[in-house]
């Protein structure tokens, strides 16, 4: 027995502290992994949100301008003495943000009586703030707008001698289109039109067009309600710049006589982007706004969004990296139709301070986008 060996108990206690070495060891390792892998992985999502914002933002600025009237399209207005328009504003969108494009109360101009295809909206999107107390300047916001070139509205004009049954009421309150083949079909069997959608209608009375809300469809009529998000529709007789009575043929004395010579429409998309940091304070997210339709999420933890306009207006060298902001909306003499390319700054941050430093990840894209549909014109014309 006395020839047996074992171990002593000093060597039992060192060998237990070399193993308790080598698992703590491990253990930081391990820890260590995964923090690391955590940070890659939020540094890689919120790249991926960003780009994916950014993206957006691009394809629907490269679009801007398609199938809008060079100088911008005519919305309601009364002029004061000043050259202003002080009727009922339009409503900017989206709702949540309670802006107007024109008007005495406006947020951002105050003489508006054409919408241009890009309005820029400096400083009026919020201040975000992160958890870290960290906060962005005032963000921006931008509303641009396109023609919908994928459905073929406009193949035909509302009425004319090829659709002798196309019909605009006198009030300008309903549409009607021809059913017969060859004009334009509405519906599921031909192009679908929703409520809500925005409508540019336009003749040679007014080449610059007008904007009117739908409210309703019923086989091949439109119906304009008063009341629509934007205010652009049933404006009174007395109010006719801009309106849809505006198209109409005049009498002796000036005044619309409820005729409407040929006339045609399209489909226009209206986006607005900007940062929402109501819903989640702590994850401020990108929207993406339609007309007035509910606004989707492209991108979230975004902390800053910012546009600079580069004008050209004949001058050398052009204004370049122009904020826009409200109270100096253009270069002396410039406006907002003589923009040919936006540049766009995206801040984010990762949802979550970093497992290593209990800081947050930080980054920006940013980028410029030429305007292809309203850099080019036929001088020709």
């Amino acid at each position: 027995m006395k020839k047996k060996s074992g171990f002593t108990l000093v060597e039992l206690i060192i060998g237990m502290a070399v193993t308790m070495v080598a698992l703590a060891a491990a253990v930081m390792m391990f820890r260590d992994s995964t923090r690391a892998n955590t940070n890659v992985t939020q540094t890689s999502d919120m790249s991926d949100n960003m780009r994916a914002g950014l993206n957006l933002i691009v394809q629907d600025l490269i679009q801007t301008g398609t199938g809008i009237p060079t100088g911008g399209i005519s919305i309601p207005n009364t002029i004061n003495s000043a050259g202003c328009n002080i009727g009922k504003p339009v409503n900017r969108p989206p709702a949540v943000l309670n802006l107007t494009f024109q008007g005495p109360n406006s947020a951002n101009k105050g003489c508006n009586v054409i919408l241009p295809a890009i309005e820029p909206g400096s400083g009026l999107g919020p201040i975000v703030t992160s958890p870290d107390g960290t906060s962005s300047p005032k963000t921006d916001i931008i509303t641009m707008m396109y023609a919908d070139n994928t459905l073929a509205l406009d193949q035909r004009p509302i009425n004319s001698a090829t659709c002798p049954k196309g019909a605009i009421a006198a009030n300008g309150s309903t549409v009607t289109f021809d059913p017969a083949p060859g004009c334009v079909t509405i519906g599921a069997a031909g192009i679908p039109v929703n409520p809500g959608d925005l409508l540019m209608l336009y003749n040679g009375n007014n080449p610059n067009g007008v904007l009117q809300t739908v409210s309703s469809v019923s086989g091949q009529t439109l119906t304009f309600n008063a009341g629509d998000a934007f205010n652009l529709n049933g404006r009174t007789a007395s109010e006719t710049s801009g309106t849809i009575l505006s198209l109409q043929n005049v009498d002796a004395t000036g005044k619309p006589n409820g005729v409407y010579p040929s006339t045609s429409c399209t489909r226009v998309w209206m986006i607005t982007f900007y940062l929402d940091a109501t819903t989640d304070p702590k994850h401020p997210i990108l929207m993406r706004a339609v007309n007035f339709n509910t606004p989707q999420p492209v991108g979230e933890t975004m902390e800053n969004l910012q546009f600079t306009y580069n004008f050209a207006d004949g001058t050398t060298p052009s204004p370049v990296n122009q904020p826009f902001v409200p109270a100096v909306p253009a270069p002396t003499g410039d406006n907002e139709n003589q923009i040919r390319s936006v540049n766009v700054y995206l801040g984010a941050r990762s949802t979550s301070p970093a497992a290593i430093t209990g800081k947050y990840i930080r980054t920006n894209l940013a980028t410029q986008v030429a305007l292809r549909s309203m850099a080019y014109f036929n001088t020709y014309k």
